[in-house]
């Protein structure tokens, strides 16, 4: 189930709330009870991670364009 984050305005805490996609949009109260919450935007990870840290190399890629491939027409 999707993770959404939130920030209380009144008492400035950041919570995450587990709801259904369909529900996304829906207020959320913070955790001290108050109302007044902003839903906040959230990175969203592309890919894997590496344990180095380091980026993966890019994948090969065949040779060249063209009509026949890199290989020269004629």
């Amino acid at each position: 189930m999707p993770r959404y984050e939130f920030r209380c305005r009144t008492c400035e805490d950041t919570f995450e709330v587990s709801r259904p996609m369909a529900e996304s949009s829906a207020p959320a109260a913070c955790p001290a009870g108050h109302a007044d919450t902003v839903k906040l935007l959230s990175a969203v990870a592309v890919g894997g991670s590496s344990s180095s840290g380091a980026s993966a190399p890019a994948p090969a890629m065949g040779g060249g364009g063209g009509c026949c491939g890199g290989g020269g027409c004629g």
